[in-house]
């Protein structure tokens, strides 16, 4: 078994130590998240976390690890008689990303319904994980049939299966750690909320603490037994902390004083529900305990909102995460009483120090965009004329789904039908290659007629190869969303170009609850600019979004082109992912020697690719030349106008999309 890196040889990242160490103390505090870049040691201080925890104690034999002090009343292996129990190291269980369904929850053992003719449970890693850590990496990019399992055993603390003819319950309390890189896309909002606390990490610009992490790392790697032996040590320390702190967390005192703080600081920052409330409690009061303490202070509270509330605060989806500390003093001080005034400087116990700043850009009162003073929004600037600054864009709004005619195959997602992994069952049929998931009702109907023939004797099923069925499913998958924008003169009218912005937004928040990749493709002036290669952070695309100058002719053609050679590479990356390209334009085409033929070539291109096409005509005025209609007509999609795209009528555009296709 490879030896672990030491928790405490983690050079820096004292908010991420705080934070697990608070949930070893008190798992009740709900799991902590963690934010930031690659390479800085998230997966590194996760997995050396397990090693600190205490073991526990366990029922001989059991496999869902009951305690056997207050063993399971419903435990499959159960019932369990009063013995004494043996003691284990705490598990950390990791939950990849592409596990499936049965991997996590459990289900039939199949090979003992076959051949012995019995119902038995095979346990999932949600049993493994009981009374221990289950840990998820790259937690964003978990499949959302797993996401939903996961909501489910964390709000109830038991693990339910109904499937196969099983039907099972059991206990499933564990400590869940995700790490995650934003740049790759965010959590459901339900998943974000499970995590009791959220950390953001980055990777120290101080040359004498990056030379540190090399020395280390580098020590570690030539000799990771040696190296841990040289701070078994301080781990020891941190162990015997940890148990102390288990042991005085009953013994602390959560006065009213504390309360009303954590009270007034979650309706300060107008999170929603209650849960914020109970986490920061919680935590509140396993930093004191931490620090030996048997009274939760002022300074509890504040590290308690720092590492409770950043991805709990209202926000819109594409805000960055964090706190407003100049906010969070005032309202402490505010509601504080006698000496609880809260610590200047944020020094918690345990060397907790308070979040770093993140660069969260603009905070309240902060608009971010550049200054437009003297300007007038409703006059229009002149088609073709110099480059224009940038606009905000205006409030985003609800749209209805655009989706892929047909059945994909992509990755798992939420917008376009799709043949997956996971789904409802829609049929059965023979394998092709290896057998991924048994349809046991279609396998057994096509086994039995041959029993006799085959000498059945005893009560399994004599099953051969020819037998097998593989099930069929049908879910949603995520879709390559790839928006090509118009950003040239003929589209700068602020007000206009403001009103654009905003549907682009309206339809990226609809990217992001649906899972999709999204790229940009932006085209003025002369040319055209992939503003945004295919990625899943649909934050990055909103953020270039937001800095899009205009200005200069309309390069159409080569905004067609463009995106066709986007779409050409992203095959090659990711042949299953179907494309759904959204233009963005008044139809107009100008600059270079017969523009408006050439960019009817480029859009005949998608058309003889059937790639599913939808032009959101940005034309205003009284007088409307149709242009963007017939640009729709040449990709083999449809048109529909700014006003279109907030109306039920979207519901007509997805039939007359599905309509061209066929």
């Amino acid at each position: 078994m490879t030896t672990p890196f030491p928790f405490t040889a983690v050079v820096g990242q004292d908010d991420l130590r705080l934070a697990l160490l608070l949930n070893a103390v008190s798992p009740a505090v709900g799991g902590v998240l963690v934010r930031g870049e690659k390479g800085t040691a998230k997966s590194t201080a996760v997995r050396a976390l397990s090693a600190l925890l205490p073991e526990v104690a366990v029922v001989p034999g059991c496999r869902f690890s009951c305690d056997p002090a207050a063993p399971d009343p419903s435990c499959p292996d159960g019932p369990h008689e009063p013995a004494p129990g043996t003691r284990r190291p705490a598990r950390m269980v990791e939950l990849p990303v592409g596990a499936s369904e049965d991997r996590l929850v459990g289900a039939l053992d199949i090979e003992r319904a076959l051949a012995e003719g019995v119902k038995a449970f095979e346990p999932g890693l949600l049993a493994d994980a009981h009374r221990g850590i289950l840990y998820v990496d790259e937690v964003n990019l978990l499949h959302d049939h797993l996401v939903d399992l996961l909501l489910d055993a964390a709000a109830m603390g038991a693990s339910y299966v109904e499937r196969e003819g099983v039907s099972v319950r059991h206990a499933a309390r564990f400590l869940l750690v995700g790490t995650m890189n934003p740049e790759e896309g965010e959590l459901r909002p339900q998943l974000l909320d499970r995590f009791g606390l959220t950390v953001e990490v980055a990777a120290s610009r101080e040359p004498d603490q990056r030379v540190e992490v090399v020395r280390r790392r580098l020590a570690y790697d030539d000799d990771p037994a040696g190296f841990a032996a040289r701070w078994a040590d301080e781990e020891a320390s941190v162990r015997g902390r940890i148990v102390a702190a288990r042991e005085l967390l009953p013994s602390v005192r959560l006065g009213d004083g504390a309360l009303r703080q954590i009270a007034a600081t979650c309706a300060a920052f107008e999170v929603d529900g209650m849960r914020a409330d109970i986490v920061m409690a919680r935590t509140a009061t396993a930093l004191a305990a931490w620090a030996g303490r048997t009274e939760v202070l002022a300074e509890d509270v504040r590290q308690a909102a720092l590492l409770a509330l950043p991805h709990r605060r209202r926000r819109n989806p594409f805000d960055a995460p964090g706190l407003d500390e100049d906010k969070l003093d005032q309202t402490l001080e505010e509601f504080g009483e006698g000496d609880d005034d809260p610590d200047p400087d944020g020094g918690g116990p345990g060397g907790g120090g308070g979040q770093p700043s993140p660069d969260a850009g603009p905070q309240d009162g902060e608009t971010g965009a550049r200054p437009e003073a003297g300007e007038d929004e409703g006059a229009p600037q002149a088609s073709g004329g110099g480059e224009q600054s940038a606009v905000r864009a205006a409030e985003p709004f609800r749209t209805k789904v655009l989706s892929v005619p047909g059945i994909g195959a992509g990755a798992a997602g939420r917008r376009s039908r799709a043949r997956t992994e996971h789904g409802r069952t829609t049929g059965a049929r023979r394998p092709r290659g290896t057998l991924t998931k048994l349809h046991l009702a279609a396998t057994v109907q096509a086994a039995a007629p041959h029993q006799r023939a085959r000498g059945r004797s005893g009560p399994g099923l004599v099953v051969r190869r020819d037998d097998l069925r593989q099930a069929t499913r049908e879910g949603r998958e995520g879709n390559l969303v790839l928006f090509v924008v118009d950003a040239s003169g003929s589209m700068a009218a602020r007000q206009r170009m403001s009103a654009v912005k905003g549907a682009v937004l309206s339809l990226l928040l609809d990217a992001y609850q649906r899972r999709d990749k999204v790229g940009l493709v932006t085209f003025r002036g002369s040319a055209a600019d992939v503003a945004l290669p295919p990625t899943s952070s649909v934050d990055a695309a909103a953020a270039r979004l937001e800095s899009l100058p205009t200005g200069g002719r309309t390069p159409l053609a080569a905004g067609l082109l463009k995106a066709h050679d986007v779409l050409r590479v992203e095959r090659l990356r990711d042949p299953a992912r179907r494309p759904l390209v959204v233009v963005v334009t008044d139809g107009r085409a100008t600059g270079g020697p017969e523009p408006v033929a050439l960019a009817g070539r480029a859009a005949r291109l998608f058309a003889a690719d059937g790639v599913a096409c939808v032009v959101v005509d940005c034309e205003s005025g009284p007088v409307r030349l149709g242009l963007a209609g017939q640009l729709a007509g040449e990709l083999g999609g449809t048109a529909v106008t700014l006003d279109e795209l907030r109306a039920d009528s979207i519901a007509g555009l997805v039939k007359d999309v599905q309509r061209r296709a066929a």
